[in-house]
């Protein structure tokens, strides 16, 4: 019993509220035999958009911010780089085992988790993509210089016989000469101007990529909140992990003892083989759950070091073992509105509209006219001569200057319906965005009242597996006097051990369903409105358990080749 009461008495100062929530939940059943006539007509019902507006904007108020930087106590288990990759066995052998809490488990997953940090650079990504697109508003200047400087330098030779039949490009008359020569120095610059007065396509497009920023912004909060749900899950876990291990501690250490006392009164003749037997297989079935609860134990320390992104020599471990975490304090109807109100997936298929109908005004553009003004300006200078016979003389230069103002205008009138056949398919899906609100709308009020419920299942079922246990603990501790007694048999202890350990295992699970449906409606509702239990006086002594002075010996893993079972005939 000392062995219980201990886990025990971290929830007793909670069990008045659950009986107080539970009997509160009962306001969500709906009564039957109510009227249709009282129900609410659906078409009064505010709008999504006259609630939240045509282009609702990312709020990190309602969510608490990430942090950034660990403290000093944590700076070791910095991420590693994100290339980085071992490649000898020695870089992965873990060389710590960290005892964490949930406060610091949520601390390092905001911190070090990559897939926070990816949703992050997807908004710096959105955000540029905005400055890319506010540029459609200025001018643009461009410089070009074809020849900065350039040398040309060549000899020509005609037949002579033909020679005064070509004529020289640079002087105009018949070469007299067959040879001649070319060498000249020339640079050419040019600047050019281009600003649209009248661009259909510009106000769409800049407004089209400011939603798909405020949408990324929306994602990096609904990362955020999916994050510090994944680690507290993973956390609870891993302290049921925890729990079923020490479970399976004492399930042997119990099991050797009626293993010891069978025997002992085997040998002294009071007792029969049959309940040495007995014992054994149980100190067999116990060694296999615990075996069992390591494995998973393992598996659930480097899930939660997956979370983390933690060094590659480094194990996370439970710092403090399962609890409730507190009492829910909204009503399931106060959840559902608070859900609809700050989930940011309702606002990201808001926003999809208005993409959407951007992008059909956009398409639309592209049979607009198209009004653009331009200056180019243009100078080259040029130093020597070409096609000259005889030497060439660099004193012969010569240069121009040349400016071009005026305004260009475009019309695509007529492209086969192309772009209104665009403008339709962006306007459908500006539509089919108004369906899956619809059909989110309906997940959030499902995921609410499912979490609700879960949470109202759970706080139950937490009130009678704390009595199953002690009733439990209780039956085998009078069924262990009695087989001393020797008025029952070792089968009876068996199976009263059996039950307390399944009672101790379901305890732990519900433990764990609470504070995961509690997260659950954290991450649902947007709502952090969580009474924490009354403070638990416990001794500043720990009591001794039965059985903690008997060792449980490590047994080594032997080949599956050796021990099997043989084929009955």
């Amino acid at each position: 019993m000392l062995r219980i009461a201990a886990r025990l008495v971290l929830i007793a100062g909670c069990l008045p509220v659950f009986a107080a929530s539970a009997a509160l939940s009962q306001e969500v059943e709906v009564d039957t035999a109510s009227s249709e006539s009282l129900l609410m007509d659906q078409s009064t019902l505010p709008n999504a958009i006259d609630l939240k507006g045509t282009r609702p904007k990312a709020d990190p108020s309602v969510t608490p911010a990430a942090a950034t930087t660990l403290p000093a106590d944590l700076d070791a288990l910095s991420s590693p780089d994100s290339l980085a990759l071992p490649d000898a066995p020695s870089q992965v052998t873990i060389r710590e085992l960290r005892p964490l809490t949930l406060a610091e488990v949520e601390l390092l997953a905001e911190v070090n988790n990559p897939d926070l940090k990816a949703a992050a650079s997807r908004v710096d990504q959105a955000k540029s993509n905005v400055l890319a697109q506010t540029s459609l508003w200025y001018p643009t200047v461009s410089l070009t210089a074809n020849a900065l400087p350039q040398y040309l330098s060549g000899e020509q030779y005609q037949n002579p016989d033909f020679v005064r039949s070509v004529i020289n490009p640079s002087t105009g008359l018949p070469l007299t000469q067959a040879k001649t020569n070319s060498a000249q120095w020339s640079a050419n610059f040019q600047a050019a101007v281009q600003w649209d007065l009248i661009n259909p396509a510009r106000v769409p497009t800049i407004a089209a990529s400011r939603d798909n920023f405020e949408r990324s912004s929306f994602g990096y909060l609904i990362a955020l909140r999916e994050l510090r749900l994944l680690a507290s899950k993973s956390y609870f876990r891993l302290q049921r992990a925890d729990d079923e291990v020490r479970i399976g501690q004492e399930g042997v250490r119990a099991s050797l003892v009626s293993l010891r006392d069978a025997d002992a009164r085997y040998r002294a003749g009071v007792s029969t083989k049959v309940d040495v037997l007995e014992a054994q297989n149980q100190l067999a079935l116990d060694r296999q759950q615990l075996t069992n609860g390591l494995k998973i134990q393992s598996t659930r320390r480097r899930e939660l070091a997956q979370v983390l992104n933690l060094p590659e020599d480094v194990t996370p471990t439970a710092a403090s073992p399962s609890r409730v975490t507190g009492i829910w304090q909204p009503s399931l109807q106060e959840s559902i509105v608070a859900a609809y109100a700050f989930r940011e997936e309702l606002d990201q298929f808001i926003l999809d509209i208005s993409i959407n109908n951007s992008n059909a005004n956009t398409a639309l553009a592209n049979v607009q006219p198209l009004l653009r003004f331009f200056n180019t300006f243009t100078t080259g200078r040029t130093q020597g001569q070409l096609n000259r016979p005889g030497s060439i003389d660099f004193d012969d230069y010569g240069w121009n200057v040349q400016n071009t103002v005026g305004l260009n205008v475009s019309w695509n009138i007529f492209d086969g319906g192309a772009s209104r056949a665009n403008y339709r398919k962006n306007k459908q899906k500006a539509e089919e965005s108004k369906f899956l609100f619809s059909k989110e709308r309906d997940k959030v009020r499902f995921q609410v009242e499912e979490s609700f419920f879960n949470l109202r299942a759970s706080s139950q079922n937490i009130f009678t597996t704390t009595r199953a246990v002690k009733f439990s603990a209780e039956t085998l501790r009078l069924t262990r006097l009695r087989f001393q007694a020797g008025v029952t048999t070792q089968r009876e202890v068996v199976d009263a051990q059996r039950d307390l350990t399944r009672a101790e295992v379901t305890y732990a699970q519900a433990i764990e369903d609470y504070n995961t449906a509690l997260a659950d409606l954290r991450r649902r509702t947007g709502l952090d409105q969580v009474a924490a239990c009354p403070a638990i006086n416990l001794p500043a002594t720990k009591s001794l358990q039965p059985y903690s002075d008997i060792p449980i010996e490590p047994i080594p893993i032997p080949s599956p080749c050796e021990d099997s079972v043989p084929a009955q005939s």
